[in-house]
């Protein structure tokens, strides 16, 4: 089974050139103002994102966003996906997917079975992707936490989708193993400190996932 990888939060050219080195299918940029992972800058997007080939998809993560922001952001020709990780409803997704002309990719915070249950028979309908990532935490996302992974084991998920939540370079084979996912997404896992991404980190992240 191939497994392909995620690298989100990413604030640098230093960084973003270690996860398209290293193998990531997918870059992450965060649009989100209370994480330290957030990338105020237009500018600083827009040249992030250049950087990128073509064979890396590049996601910009949003909580809530309203169509101002999604606009803005979206300007900068530097987001192909986008993730949304708050509390948006299916027309709400449906609306963002019409007005942006982006596939989006829909986060499911898992506490319990029921929540996976709910979020694919809420959002497998109107969404391209699905993310399943920790409930709880400061943050919608990013809080180096993860949850019971054998909630999903077996589980038939009928769009792709990807395991998120205190993912790191030594237990992502064995949440693969538990989950059968086939993308895995991380970002706290390879910080030296919070919101500060390490080269070194991020390159045995991916060389784990290689070596699935």
């Amino acid at each position: 089974m191939t497994v392909e990888a995620k690298i989100c939060g990413l604030t640098t050219a230093e960084t973003l050139d270690a996860a398209i080195e290293g193998g990531a299918r997918f870059v992450g940029f965060n649009t989100y103002p209370p994480s330290p992972r957030y990338l105020a800058s237009n500018d600083v997007l827009r040249a992030l994102g250049a950087r990128v080939p073509k064979s890396v998809t590049r996601v910009g993560l949003f909580v809530d966003p309203d169509d101002a922001l999604l606009d803005e952001r979206l300007a900068t020709g530097a987001i192909d996906l986008v993730q949304l990780h708050g509390s948006e409803t299916p027309g709400r997704i449906a609306a963002i997917k019409a007005r942006t002309g982006k596939p989006v990719m829909k986060v499911i915070n898992v506490g319990a079975a029921s929540d996976i249950e709910h979020g694919i028979a809420t959002y497998g309908v109107v969404a391209d992707q699905l993310m399943f990532d920790t409930a709880g935490g400061k943050l919608p996302g990013g809080n180096a936490r993860a949850f019971d992974w054998t909630l999903m084991s077996g589980r038939k998920v009928p769009l792709p989708w990807l395991l998120a939540g205190g993912l790191t370079p030594d237990n992502v084979a064995e949440a693969v193993r538990v989950t059968g996912a086939h993308v895995v997404d991380v970002s706290s896992g390879v910080e030296s400190s919070r919101g500060v991404k390490s080269v070194e980190l991020i390159h045995a992240f991916l060389d784990r996932v290689k070596a699935l």
